[in-house]
């Protein structure tokens, strides 16, 4: 049995509680495909649109509600869905295998640079003079988003250590379909062995990478929107790549094939687990074919050697 651990985004999700529910269902039939093939899955997710909205509601209460918070309440809520669509799916097929969902803190580096320049977009779409308006109102800062408006950005530190990491190896090891770092995790900090929450969110993918990595999984699966990953994006040389070694991610990356903000991270995030030495391979395709991604038919799969 190999353990596999998925990275669903947070876009995939729909902007309310139906509208999530129903998208869930979707993804956890692919998920649950993996889980009837043998499979040992972890499951991580994003929460850009969702934990924005929490803090948009929560901050137009009496007081400001700060982001580890509102990264816990997607958690919750969320790894609530996740659970319960899995749960019902399983016992469809008669598949009897426990399904939990984990609070978890992710640990970062007080001295990120990222903490200085805030890249990470979260929440609602803006007009640029709404964006302005905002940002002159708050003193936050807006960026323009892939051409569908502006939104509030925020650090996005690199993960270092997963706090619940041995608790979530227990249950993954138990056989536990294990629902962790949801939303990148709840971004801490560490003085003196004391835990704090900082004011960041922590890309997903980074995250389920380095929880790939301290669990041993056999494979990083980060799902997207496209079936596999493209060099020369829209242009009459474009190719779909199947496989790819260390070195050849990495001059894709140099060449600036990768768009920043979108598949970049993405290439990023399952190089830093290949070659963390921990798995043999990272896969970027999409839900629909997780299954045939997995056998080597669809999908990205970025080799160790």
């Amino acid at each position: 049995m190999s353990t596999i651990v998925v990275a669903l985004g947070g876009n995939a999700l729909g902007n309310n509680v139906t509208e999530q529910i129903e998208r869930v269902k979707i993804a956890t039939k692919s998920i649950a495909d993996l889980i009837e093939a043998g499979h040992n899955v972890v499951i991580a997710h994003g929460n850009g649109p969702q934990v924005g909205v929490i803090k948009k509601q929560m901050d137009a209460g009496s007081f400001e509600m700060p982001m580890p918070e509102c990264t816990a309440m997607s958690q919750g809520y969320i790894g609530y869905h996740l659970a319960q669509c899995l749960e019902n799916e399983l016992t469809v097929r008669k598949i009897n295998k426990p399904v939990s969902a984990i609070l978890t803190q992710v640990l970062v580096d007080k001295d990120d640079p990222a903490f200085n320049h805030p890249t990470k977009p979260i929440g609602d779409y803006y007009s640029e003079d709404e964006a302005r308006q905002l940002s002159a109102e708050t003193g936050k800062q807006y960026v323009e988003d892939a051409g569908r408006g502006w939104r509030l950005v925020v650090p996005s530190p690199k993960p270092i250590d997963i706090c619940e990491k041995q608790v979530i190896k227990q249950l993954v090891e138990s056989g536990v379909i294990t629902i962790a770092c949801g939303g990148g995790g709840m971004p801490v900090v560490k003085n003196d062995g004391i835990l704090t929450g900082v004011e960041a969110v922590i890309d997903k993918d980074f995250a389920a990478a380095k929880l790939a990595a301290l669990i041993s999984a056999d494979c990083l699966f980060i799902l997207t929107a496209v079936d596999r990953v493209k060099i020369n994006f829209n242009q009459p040389n474009e190719k779909s790549l199947e496989s790819i070694s260390i070195a050849e991610t990495k001059q894709y990356i140099s060449e600036g094939h990768f768009a920043p903000g979108s598949m970049l991270p993405k290439v990023e995030a399952a190089l830093a687990f290949v070659e963390s030495g921990a798995g043999k391979k990272a896969i970027i395709g999409s839900l629909e074919q997780a299954s045939e991604a997995i056998k080597g038919n669809s999908g990205t799969a970025i080799l160790s050697n």
